[in-house]
Order: C-alpha cells, then sequence, then structure tokens
C-alpha cells in the first residue's frame, strides 16, 4: 500500500476510474469558447444538476463562467480528435469540429451522445480545483452514440461483448 500522496501516485490512482468526456463551450462576445473535462457527473433530478471540477488554475474556465448557457457535450466514439484539441493549451479549440451555437451562447460539439444547454448555479472551492454546479435548462440524447472513455490518462472505447 503506497502512503506517498504526491500529485503522481495521486494521478495514477484516480486513473484506476474509468469516467467520460464532456465538452464544455460557450459563445461569449461572439468567440467560442471550450475546455474538455473528465470530472463531470450528474448531481440531482429535482432540480435537474449536474457538476465538474475545473482546476483553480484555469485561464478558459473564468472566461466561460460568465456565460449566460454553457452547452456540454458528452463526447462519443468518434471524438478522440476533439478531446485533443479542447485539452490544448494553445491553438484553435474548435479545429476540425462541427458545432452548433443555440440561442443563449450554449456550443454543442456534433456527433455526440447528449447535449446539455446549463446555467451555472453555483461554484464550491475544493482544494486546487472548484465543483462547478449547473443547472440543466434543455437537453437532446442520441442513444445510439456510445460514448468515450478516460482510462489510465488514455481514451478508450466501450466493447459491448
Amino acid at each position: 500500500m503506497k502512503t506517498d500522496l504526491d500529485q503522481t501516485t495521486l494521478r495514477e490512482a484516480f486513473g484506476q476510474f474509468p469516467t467520460g468526456v464532456v465538452a464544455i463551450c460557450a459563445e461569449v462576445d461572439g468567440e467560442r469558447l471550450g475546455m474538455a473535462a473528465s470530472t463531470f457527473v450528474p448531481v440531482s433530478l429535482d432540480p435537474p444538476l449536474v457538476s465538474f471540477c475545473v482546476q483553480n488554475t484555469s485561464t478558459t474556465w473564468p472566461r466561460l463562467a460568465p456565460a449566460p448557457h454553457i452547452g456540454i457535450t458528452v463526447l462519443g466514439e468518434a471524438h478522440d480528435r476533439a478531446v485533443r484539441v479542447l485539452a490544448a493549451k494553445t491553438g484553435d479549440r474548435f479545429a476540425g469540429l462541427t458545432t452548433e451555437t443555440h440561442g443563449g451562447g450554449a456550443v454543442f460539439i456534433h456527433d455526440a451522445g447528449l447535449w446539455l444547454d446549463t446555467t451555472v448555479t453555483d461554484q464550491v472551492p475544493a482544494g486546487d480545483h472548484a465543483i462547478v454546479v449547473l443547472r440543466i435548462n434543455e437537453l437532446t440524447t442520441r442513444p445510439d452514440v456510445s460514448p468515450i472513455v478516460f482510462h489510465r490518462s488514455t481514451i478508450r472505447r466501450l466493447h459491448v461483448a
């Protein structure tokens, strides 16, 4: 058993838990902004709430947070490239991606299993991250799209036996 809880050990340990990957995007002052997150989780049915965690050092989130509507896209098997460009520190985070912008500024990535039009309701400090809670305003599902999975720092696909 490891008792050394340094960042490398913790990243390796947290990587043992597979998660989905979402794109968090909005248009703010005519500019599309986006980021990828693997910390997305449903929170409540009544009211309909979801959350994700964002690093305190993020330079994108402070620009996205005030948007009246934020699009959350649950990325599918066709989105390996989307994860990489949305997670990049520099460059066009939407290069090669087909997007759709809805009223209020929520931006969605095409060919995904779920789109959530959301509004930020709360941000809770949590160590070197913040937990962002969002209310779902509208949603669109495509159950025929299989999700991608982030596991041990690698994008993987689900295999149905």
